[in-house]
């Protein structure tokens, strides 16, 4: 065969090549998707366990052997999955069983990895079936993803680490189904497409007393979404303006640990993975609820006793000296309060409010009742929102006092709860000033 024949032949070979890549294997779907969660666990534990090499080739871990560095790599893979580790032989004695304790805070910025390979193949998992062969693709992909976790515990449980199998099967598969779904979700381009079912038809066939129902609901819940998510962007910008005015002590610790390039790298990437734990804590000392590093250490716009803490160059950023106008960080959730507030009067769902002035006739009364209504409502939405988010951002060293490190969840969700009300029902209020609308204003 010519030269000038092999040309094309290899050309179309290469896009043919470039095309399954692109839009999946001609597999079945059960096995496609098997076979993208195989490729998500695979790179997302490469990732975890480079870094842990580089320290072992820099001498950080010289008393180690490579295949103890390994498994301490699968165990970090299984913590960022959620998966909490026993730690044995903490303390100073031989005896395991009186010197154990648990490990389970979860490194929420190294969960996104696994979290957006697992988006990722998602988009392909829809990409390649169709609406009622869809379970097909995510029945393999996590089955797959369950082998991974469960191989990994029983290959990396030795007698410095125990985990339980059970726990290492399943939970890795909350962030990978999570991600499963919403990259299929986000390629399919609504729910009825990718799971067969139409919620607009079924809506329509309700009546129209549901319909108003469900629309004043799903504005509250929104309300009350929109309400969290401002008040996570306003704890992350407090956060960042936090870090650059401490940046000169951070750098003094760096200074004083001297762990070197690699060490340094390292050192870095691990507090970066740290970082939307330390939004959220931000998030719960705003709301005047706290947070804790160890037993007897509790820090809030309120209250700030500090204990001594490990040499973690972060925590020189931590609130110090003169405090006495923290409580004024408290105003920014009712401030988020306020924007939800304006929210709900532009959607016009407010249906609750339409129902009870038909009840009672006199209009400032009805007002104020559907008013104090909304707030409330809005305001659990973001407490509920804040007691998942504090509790995954929170957890246990496992060392000495460090048995209780984050947020305090109960306590953070009902300040912030109140604190999104009262802005909620000002600015839901005042919002008709600020529309200059005559229509809303009469």
């Amino acid at each position: 065969m010519s030269e000038k024949k092999k040309q094309p032949q290899a050309a179309a070979a290469l896009n043919a090549a470039r095309q399954r890549l692109t839009h999946g294997w001609p597999m079945p779907l059960v096995l496609q998707g098997a076979f993208e969660f195989l490729q998500a666990a695979l790179f997302s534990a490469f990732l975890v366990v480079i870094p842990w090499f580089a320290v072992w080739f820099s001498g950080g871990f010289a008393e180690r052997t490579i295949e103890s560095v390994l498994r301490m790599g699968g165990q970090l893979w299984l913590l960022i999955h959620g998966v909490p580790l026993q730690l044995l032989q903490v303390g100073t004695g031989t005896d395991p069983t009186n010197l154990t304790g648990v490990l389970n805070i979860v490194p929420l910025g190294l969960t996104l990895i696994p979290f957006f390979l697992c988006w990722r193949a998602g988009r392909r998992i829809a990409r390649a079936s169709y609406t009622d062969q869809l379970w097909q693709g995510i029945l393999g992909a996590l089955g797959v993803y369950l082998l991974c976790g469960l191989f990994t515990a029983f290959l990396v449980n030795n007698d410095e680490v125990k985990i339980s199998l059970l726990a290492a099967a399943l939970i890795p598969m909350i962030s990978a189904g999570a991600g499963v779904i919403i990259g299929a979700r986000r390629e399919a381009g609504s729910w009825g497409r990718l799971i067969g079912f139409d919620a607009a038809a079924w809506i329509a066939k309700t009546s129209q007393h549901s319909r108003w129902a469900g629309s004043y609901l799903w504005a509250v819940l929104c309300g009350g979404t929109l309400a969290y998510v401002m008040i996570f962007g306003l704890a992350s910008l407090v956060l960042s303006i936090n870090l650059g005015i401490h940046w000169v002590d951070i750098s003094n610790v760096y200074q004083q640990l001297r762990p070197g390039p690699i060490g340094s790298a390292v050192l870095t990437m691990g507090q970066l993975g740290l970082m939307p734990n330390l939004v959220l804590w931000t998030l719960s000392w705003m709301s005047g609820g706290g947070f804790t590093l160890g037993i007897g250490s509790t820090i809030s716009t309120l209250e700030t006793t500090v204990g001594p803490l490990p040499a973690i160059p972060i925590f020189a950023a931590l609130p110090a000296g003169d405090l006495n106008y923290a409580w004024a960080f408290m105003l920014l959730p009712v401030l988020a309060g306020f924007m939800a507030g304006w929210y709900f009067l532009r959607v016009g769902e407010n249906h609750f409010d339409d129902w009870i002035s038909l009840k009672i006739r006199i209009r400032w009364v009805s007002l104020g009742l559907s008013t104090v209504v909304l707030g409330i409502a809005i305001g659990a939405t973001a407490g509920i929102l804040s007691l998942a988010g504090s509790w995954i951002a929170g957890g246990s060293l496992g060392i000495g006092r460090f048995t209780e490190v984050g947020p305090n969840i109960l306590l953070t969700a009902l300040l912030l709860a109140a604190q999104v009300a009262v802005g909620t029902a000002v600015g839901y209020l005042a919002s008709p000033l600020l529309e200059h609308d005559p229509v809303l204003e009469g």
